[in-house]
Protein backbone atom coordinates (compact mmCIF):
# COMPACT_ATOMS: atom_id res chain seq x y z
CA UNK A 1 0.00 0.00 0.00
CA UNK A 2 1.18 3.59 -0.81
CA UNK A 3 2.13 6.17 2.02
CA UNK A 4 -0.22 7.88 1.30
CA UNK A 5 -3.02 5.20 1.86
CA UNK A 6 -1.20 4.71 5.19
CA UNK A 7 -1.82 8.08 6.02
CA UNK A 8 -5.14 7.82 5.36
CA UNK A 9 -6.00 5.65 6.95
CA UNK A 10 -3.89 6.64 10.44
CA UNK A 11 -5.91 10.35 10.45
CA UNK A 12 -8.79 7.70 10.89
CA UNK A 13 -7.08 5.87 13.54
CA UNK A 14 -6.23 9.19 14.96
CA UNK A 15 -10.06 10.04 14.41
CA UNK A 16 -11.12 6.73 16.84
CA UNK A 17 -7.78 7.94 19.64
CA UNK A 18 -9.93 11.58 19.84
CA UNK A 19 -13.41 9.90 20.20
CA UNK A 20 -11.90 7.91 22.88
CA UNK A 21 -9.83 10.89 24.54
CA UNK A 22 -13.12 12.74 24.50
CA UNK A 23 -14.32 9.98 26.40
CA UNK A 24 -11.76 10.04 29.07
CA UNK A 25 -9.90 6.77 27.68
CA UNK A 26 -6.08 6.78 26.78
CA UNK A 27 -6.21 8.61 23.23
CA UNK A 28 -5.04 5.08 21.03
CA UNK A 29 -7.38 4.48 17.86
CA UNK A 30 -7.35 1.87 15.42
CA UNK A 31 -8.92 1.21 12.08
CA UNK A 32 -8.92 -2.33 10.15
CA UNK A 33 -8.66 -2.67 6.69
CA UNK A 34 -10.10 -5.33 4.45
CA UNK A 35 -8.77 -5.63 0.52
CA UNK A 36 -8.84 -1.70 0.51
CA UNK A 37 -12.28 -1.56 2.86
CA UNK A 38 -12.67 -0.27 6.30
CA UNK A 39 -13.89 -3.36 8.63
CA UNK A 40 -13.91 -1.90 12.03
CA UNK A 41 -12.70 1.10 13.71
CA UNK A 42 -12.28 1.92 17.50
CA UNK A 43 -10.55 3.61 20.17
CA UNK A 44 -10.09 2.20 23.58
CA UNK A 45 -12.61 1.32 26.43
CA UNK A 46 -10.86 0.25 29.02
CA UNK A 47 -12.13 3.22 31.65
CA UNK A 48 -15.35 3.34 30.04
CA UNK A 49 -16.30 -0.54 30.41
CA UNK A 50 -13.89 -1.42 32.67
CA UNK A 51 -12.26 -4.11 30.81
CA UNK A 52 -8.41 -4.67 30.58
CA UNK A 53 -8.64 -6.50 27.50
CA UNK A 54 -10.47 -2.94 25.85
CA UNK A 55 -7.42 -2.14 23.35
CA UNK A 56 -8.12 -0.31 20.46
CA UNK A 57 -6.53 -3.25 18.87
CA UNK A 58 -8.81 -6.13 20.78
CA UNK A 59 -12.15 -4.23 19.80
CA UNK A 60 -11.16 -3.90 16.54
CA UNK A 61 -10.17 -7.53 16.09
CA UNK A 62 -12.95 -8.53 16.89
CA UNK A 63 -15.32 -6.51 15.30
CA UNK A 64 -13.70 -7.63 11.96
CA UNK A 65 -13.71 -11.00 12.64
CA UNK A 66 -17.34 -11.30 13.60
CA UNK A 67 -18.68 -8.92 10.20
CA UNK A 68 -15.85 -11.29 8.28
CA UNK A 69 -17.08 -14.51 9.68
CA UNK A 70 -14.02 -15.72 10.46
CA UNK A 71 -11.01 -15.01 13.51
CA UNK A 72 -8.48 -15.72 10.68
CA UNK A 73 -8.21 -11.67 9.22
CA UNK A 74 -5.88 -12.23 6.32
CA UNK A 75 -5.71 -9.71 3.35
CA UNK A 76 -6.21 -7.32 6.35
CA UNK A 77 -3.65 -4.41 7.47
CA UNK A 78 -4.39 -3.01 11.43
CA UNK A 79 -3.91 0.84 11.47
CA UNK A 80 -2.67 1.75 15.25
CA UNK A 81 -1.80 5.02 16.35
CA UNK A 82 0.92 3.09 19.30
CA UNK A 83 2.73 0.19 18.78
CA UNK A 84 0.97 -2.40 20.54
CA UNK A 85 1.70 -4.16 23.39
CA UNK A 86 2.42 -7.50 24.17
CA UNK A 87 -1.52 -8.85 24.79
CA UNK A 88 -2.15 -6.96 21.47
CA UNK A 89 0.30 -8.09 19.40
CA UNK A 90 -0.29 -11.30 20.35
CA UNK A 91 -3.66 -11.22 19.57
CA UNK A 92 -2.61 -9.76 15.58
CA UNK A 93 -0.52 -12.55 15.25
CA UNK A 94 -3.15 -15.23 16.07
CA UNK A 95 -5.71 -13.65 14.41
CA UNK A 96 -3.01 -13.75 11.16
CA UNK A 97 -3.11 -10.33 10.10
CA UNK A 98 -0.50 -9.97 8.00
CA UNK A 99 0.52 -5.70 7.97
CA UNK A 100 0.52 -3.69 10.87
CA UNK A 101 1.06 -0.02 10.53
CA UNK A 102 1.50 2.18 13.68
CA UNK A 103 2.51 5.95 14.69
CA UNK A 104 4.14 6.34 17.83
CA UNK A 105 6.62 3.72 19.36
CA UNK A 106 5.42 2.47 23.10
CA UNK A 107 9.08 2.62 24.76
CA UNK A 108 7.07 1.72 27.89
CA UNK A 109 5.38 -1.34 26.59
CA UNK A 110 6.14 -1.73 22.90
CA UNK A 111 5.89 -5.66 21.81
CA UNK A 112 7.44 -4.25 18.22
CA UNK A 113 10.53 -3.48 18.85
CA UNK A 114 10.67 -1.28 21.62
CA UNK A 115 10.78 -3.77 24.45
CA UNK A 116 10.00 -6.97 22.73
CA UNK A 117 9.72 -7.56 18.96
CA UNK A 118 6.97 -10.20 18.33
CA UNK A 119 6.41 -9.58 14.67
CA UNK A 120 9.82 -10.75 13.51
CA UNK A 121 10.21 -13.79 16.39
CA UNK A 122 10.93 -17.21 14.27
CA UNK A 123 9.23 -19.17 16.84
CA UNK A 124 5.34 -17.66 16.44
CA UNK A 125 3.81 -19.82 13.12
CA UNK A 126 2.80 -15.90 11.23
CA UNK A 127 5.08 -13.28 10.75
CA UNK A 128 3.25 -9.77 10.62
CA UNK A 129 4.83 -7.04 8.19
CA UNK A 130 5.35 -3.59 10.17
CA UNK A 131 5.32 0.21 9.00
CA UNK A 132 5.96 2.15 11.65
CA UNK A 133 6.66 6.15 12.07
CA UNK A 134 3.54 6.67 10.11
CA UNK A 135 2.39 9.95 11.34
CA UNK A 136 4.16 9.50 14.48
CA UNK A 137 4.57 13.19 15.84
CA UNK A 138 1.07 13.68 15.67
CA UNK A 139 -0.07 10.51 17.56
CA UNK A 140 2.93 11.07 19.42
CA UNK A 141 1.93 15.06 20.37
CA UNK A 142 -1.51 13.86 20.92
CA UNK A 143 -0.59 11.15 23.74
CA UNK A 144 1.75 13.62 25.12
CA UNK A 145 -1.03 16.03 25.35
CA UNK A 146 -3.00 14.03 27.38
CA UNK A 147 -0.58 12.17 30.00
CA UNK A 148 0.12 16.39 30.51
CA UNK A 149 -2.98 17.37 31.18
CA UNK A 150 -3.99 14.51 33.35
CA UNK A 151 -0.91 15.47 35.08
CA UNK A 152 -1.90 18.86 35.38
CA UNK A 153 -5.17 18.10 36.55
CA UNK A 154 -4.38 15.53 39.51
CA UNK A 155 -2.09 18.23 40.80
CA UNK A 156 -4.41 21.09 40.91
CA UNK A 157 -6.83 18.20 42.72
CA UNK A 158 -3.91 17.83 45.06
CA UNK A 159 -3.11 21.36 45.82
CA UNK A 160 -7.25 22.12 46.04
CA UNK A 161 -7.57 18.87 48.49
CA UNK A 162 -4.48 20.48 50.07
CA UNK A 163 -5.62 24.50 50.82
CA UNK A 164 -9.45 23.02 51.84
CA UNK A 165 -7.62 20.54 54.59
CA UNK A 166 -8.76 17.30 52.96
CA UNK A 167 -5.67 15.72 53.54
CA UNK A 168 -4.68 12.88 56.27
CA UNK A 169 -2.35 14.80 58.80
CA UNK A 170 -0.30 11.76 60.23
CA UNK A 171 -0.02 13.76 63.46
Amino acid sequence: MTQSKHHHFMLLALHQAQMAQQLGEVPIGAVLVHNGRIVARAGNRRELWQDPTAHAEQIVLRQAAQRLGSWRLEDTTLYVTLEPCVMCMGAIILARVPQLVYGAADPRAGAVGSIYDFSGDERFNHKVEVVSGVLAQECGEMLSNFFSQLRRRKKAARITSTASGNIDNPD
